[in-house]
């Protein structure tokens, strides 16, 4: 087993130890092993062996014998397992095994990542109760402008977020996806709740945890694992792939969810879809106009920062 191969096939036990991803993940994440199948024909294999157990987690991490790949293994499987929030008893018993096979149970880096990513994941960016009853329709007076400016914005943030040189920034991407939409809503008079808004990404097809499987496979598949090791800012900020669904996944989302709410809610689920898959090409050229700016803004970024922006606070 490659490194490469190891690494995702950790990074697919993470996405499936809670045993509660829908179909709609599953779904997502199969299509995407096929897809890069064509290339690298190993990975829907992979994806079949773990879900299949023909493959341990042992296995796969017995593969990595260079300490920089098994501290990216750990900081991977955790982003992936903080993707949907909390992490569960299934998950956390996981990662603690995976700590002690990957011999990083005493190791300072871990540990940060440990506390960085759980305190990113507990942050809740917009409010938690699940009832349909809190989303009360109406329309408000919406600035178009500022709203394009919001969904920029955010966009150019959460690519700079994936420059960052720790893996578990990018837990920060998903609750500032959810606060997007939950800015749009309100604007548009619908005070929405995490619990819709959760569903409305899943809806349109932006899933959480295979937003970072996809991630992950590109980079990995695409021969940057050893720029993933160790990576500084801007290291990465050439490869498309690395801004795939950070860019122009938010850009794209924002625009949808504009389009949704603005329209009083009346997209059916398939226009939604098929909505947001046209609008990701275009945002995908943007990404590369804005580049410079998501450089810069990745360059102005630390810990602490990333925090106060998932929180709301300056």
């Amino acid at each position: 087993m490659t490194p490469e191969h190891a690494l995702l096939t950790l990074v697919l036990f993470a996405a499936f130890v809670d045993g509660a991803k829908d179909d709609r993940e599953r779904e997502h994440i199969r299509r995407f092993a096929e897809s890069l199948g064509q290339d690298e024909p190993e990975l829907p294999r992979l994806y079949q062996n773990v879900l299949l157990k023909r493959v341990t987690v042992a296995d796969a991490a017995a593969a990595l014998t260079d300490k920089g790949q098994r501290q990216l293994a750990y900081e991977m499987a955790v982003v992936v397992c903080d993707a949907d929030g909390r992490q569960c008893d299934a998950e956390r018993r996981f990662l603690s095994e995976l700590k002690t096979l990957l011999q990083l149970d005493d190791d300072t880096h871990s540990r940060d990542v440990d506390r960085h990513a759980n305190a990113l994941a507990e942050t809740a960016p917009v409010p938690v109760t699940p009832s349909a009853a809190s989303i009360a329709p109406g329309r408000g007076a919406v600035d178009d402008a500022e709203l394009e400016k919001r969904i920029l914005n955010a966009a150019i943030l959460n690519g700079a977020l994936e420059l960052l040189p720790q893996s578990w920034a990018s837990i920060a991407i998903i609750p500032l996806q959810l606060r997007l939409v939950y800015g749009i809503g309100k604007a548009n008079g619908y005070e929405l709740d995490q619990g819709h808004i959760k569903e409305f990404l899943a809806t349109v097809g932006v899933g959480l945890t295979s937003q970072y499987i996809e991630q992950f496979g590109r980079k990995l598949m695409g021969g940057l694992l050893g720029a993933m090791v160790g990576k500084t800012v801007g290291k990465l900020g050439g490869a498309a792939t690395g801004m795939a669904f950070s860019f122009a996944g938010t850009y794209a989302l924002g625009h949808i969810a504009k389009r949704y709410y603005g329209g009083g809610r009346t997209m059916d689920t398939g226009t939604l879809q098929a909505e947001f898959q046209r609008l990701l090409e275009p945002a995908r050229r943007l990404q590369g106009q804005y580049l410079p700016q998501i450089r810069q803004r990745a360059a102005s970024l630390d810990a602490a920062q990333v925090m106060s922006l998932v929180r709301g606070t300056p």
